[in-house]
């Protein structure tokens, strides 16, 4: 039976529908807002997982997601944009029931917390978030570590809720750093991985404070948990219920079958047989050290690049740059045309003690974590320079 209160929504859905959600319409006493987390997926970008916001009125018939996590490749100028670090995301609005699909196809999980918030504070946040979701609102700077799809509802809850609301971090008596935290997810013997960690700097490496944790999604989760809100002066849970929509095993960050900790230790076994060939023989495989220097080059090149001349807020202060040296690739071209200058010598010590002193004093006193799948290539780079002193130097004893 139709009831005159039923037949009231459903022209006010209508209506909705039609006009894109005026400021003007409330939610009935039956909505419900809340957190949806995603567990991790199997591609890199997935690896963090995802939150977003859930808006659901039985009484409107309306199940809706908001998503800020959308990026618009055919958006001008995009990979340029994307490369130089200003990334534009938006908040985009679309049916809840529909988007489970893609997780469930995936077997990632999804769990709901819903807020326990009053009509009044329903409403105030349908009506934020839906002035955010207008076109003219929608997008963002997007920053993967402070302005990112999880970082976005634990802001708007505070916004929203001022001082009612007590977020409360049990979990970071541990001091990781926010390095650390990201590396959980990625695992650093992944070619993805060890390509993140190669491009960003130390400002990764400060120990992360509670709210900063809540950049990765399960931590906005663990937080949500936890905390409360106030009601008549009285705390209260902040999530009323948590339902588990998908129940699927979380998906582990595994090493790649070959990864850079393998290919790197089969390298420099290759590395090692060479140098000897070349001591004992006198001689030098410059194709060796030519790739070597080339490689280490245009990833100095790179870092260099992001460091300076782009908006990544944590490409600086990269110590990568004690290996990925640009200036590699001047080197590289001498051997190449065969010059047997003084300075190849003086160069290649500045080199080594970059590797054997200032890297290991790096890792010693956690200015910067490098990752350790890149020991093997340490160790080969060091043998190499090695090599490039003894040979030059006998070169230059001959030439003289």
């Amino acid at each position: 039976m139709i009831t005159i209160q039923k037949l009231f929504y459903f022209i006010l859905l209508l209506f909705v529908s039609i006009f894109s959600f005026s400021q003007d319409i409330k939610l009935s006493e039956e909505a419900k807002i809340s957190i949806i987390t995603y567990g991790p997926g199997d591609v890199l970008y997935e690896k963090f997982g995802h939150t977003a916001i859930r808006i659901n009125d039985p009484m409107l018939k309306l199940d809706l997601i908001y998503n800020y996590g959308i990026f618009d490749f055919t958006e001008k100028n995009f990979y340029l944009n994307f490369i130089k670090g200003y990334m534009k995301y938006r908040l985009a609005r679309y049916r809840f029931p529909p988007s489970l699909k893609s997780y469930n196809k995936n077997k990632r999980w999804v769990k709901e917390q819903i807020l326990n918030l009053n009509t009044q504070q329903v409403n105030n946040f349908f009506k934020y978030i839906e002035n955010n979701a207008q076109p003219k609102n929608a997008s963002y700077l997007y920053d993967p570590f402070f302005n990112n799809c999880s970082t976005k509802p634990r802001d708007i809850i505070k916004e929203i809720l001022g001082k009612s609301v007590i977020y409360k971090n049990n979990y970071t008596t541990s001091n990781n750093t926010i390095r650390e935290l990201m590396n959980r997810e990625i695992n650093t013997n992944t070619w993805g991985g060890l390509g993140i960690n190669i491009a960003l700097g130390n400002k990764l490496d400060k120990i992360a404070n509670s709210y900063e944790y809540m950049y990765l999604p399960d931590y906005v989760y663990q937080t949500l948990e936890k905390s409360s809100i106030l009601k008549e002066g009285k705390e209260e849970n902040l999530v009323s219920k948590t339902n588990i929509l998908l129940n699927y095993p979380e998906k582990q960050a595994n090493s790649d079958k070959f990864g850079p900790l393998i290919v790197f230790s089969i390298l420099l076994l290759f590395g090692i047989f060479i140098s000897y060939q070349d001591i004992k023989k006198i001689k030098h495989t410059k194709w060796l050290d030519i790739a070597l220097l080339s490689i280490t080059g245009v990833f100095g090149v790179l870092v260099i690049f992001l460091w300076f001349f782009t908006n990544h807020s944590t490409a600086p202060n990269n110590f990568n740059m004690l290996w990925a040296v640009p200036t590699n690739l001047i080197l590289a071209w001498e051997l190449y045309k065969n010059k047997t200058s003084k300075w190849i010598t003086h160069y290649v010590k500045i080199l080594l003690l970059f590797l054997l002193g200032f890297i290991p004093i790096v890792w010693i006193l956690n200015i910067q974590l490098l990752p350790y799948s890149l020991i093997p290539l340490f160790l080969l780079l060091s043998i190499r320079y090695w090599v490039i002193l003894k040979i030059y130097k006998k070169l230059r004893i001959a030439n003289s």
